[in-house]
């Protein structure tokens, strides 16, 4: 019966979610509706809250997926219960994230929950881990650009339609730089199993620094602009225009 009762806690959504959703509603409203006297207070606490739950998200299906191959001790750690607080890293997965999103509205992504590895067998459940929270990412990205490629604006007040079109550039860049085969980030996590001992000894000690060497590579702009070029293209083809984003980006830094 105890078990049954910690299981249960271990996987009941934390209050801090449930407060960081409470905001997201309440300032998606305020967008909507043009309650706010600065619509761009509002942009950015939705924007940014939006943002966050997408994170919860993103580390939660690496838990849920990890829970599901073998590794029971995600539970106890806090990770089912999708409250930010029990990441391992909440400087990499929240903080540094949001942070990077004020400074220069880029979805960066961060480093979170500990898998225990060894309790996972098979390399494709391995893989699937490190991929699930990107595939979140591409999943909150159609949901954000849904009224676009299914031609459903109308009615849609103009603010709100910039903060999602800002949204879907954040859940497209993350998804891109999650899924690039650096060391530390989840792309390299996919492939990772199906590489030989040796290159995985090598590879090891850069894993600290894939993050940081991804942002200093997006710093040039010969790369800034193929990478940007790259997220246009594919918001294009999902019918958000540079225009929209733009506009987001413009209400958002309301200051």
């Amino acid at each position: 019966m105890t078990t049954a009762l910690s299981r249960r806690s271990d996987r009941r959504v934390s209050p801090v979610f449930v407060g960081i959703l409470a905001v997201t509603a309440v300032t998606g409203w305020a967008t909507w509706t043009g309650f706010a006297e600065q619509p761009g207070v509002a942009v950015f606490l939705f924007v940014t809250a939006a943002w966050i739950v997408s994170l919860c998200l993103h580390e939660y299906a690496h838990a849920r997926t990890a829970l599901h191959s073998g590794d029971i001790s995600v539970g106890a750690k806090g990770y089912l219960t999708l409250n930010p607080l029990k990441y391992t890293h909440a400087l990499l997965s929240i903080v540094l994230p949001v942070l990077f999103l004020i400074m220069g509205g880029i979805g960066l992504p961060g480093g979170a929950v500990f898998i225990e590895r060894g309790r996972i067998k098979g390399r494709w459940r391995h893989s699937l881990i490190s991929a699930a929270g990107p595939l979140t990412n591409v999943l909150f990205a159609l949901a954000c650009t849904a009224p676009f490629w299914l031609d459903a604006l109308d009615g849609v007040p103009l603010k709100f339609r910039f903060a999602l079109a800002l949204l879907a550039l954040l859940q497209v860049t993350a998804a891109i730089l999650n899924f690039l085969p650096v060391p530390g980030l989840d792309g390299y996590g996919v492939i990772e199993p199906w590489l030989s001992q040796n290159i995985k000894r090598q590879v090891e000690p850069f894993a600290p620094f894939g993050l940081l060497f991804v942002f200093a590579l997006l710093w040039l702009p010969q790369v800034n602009s193929v990478f940007f070029g790259a997220v246009d293209a594919i918001l294009r083809g999902l019918g958000v225009s540079e225009v929209e984003t733009a506009s987001g980006w413009h209400l958002y830094r309301f200051w």
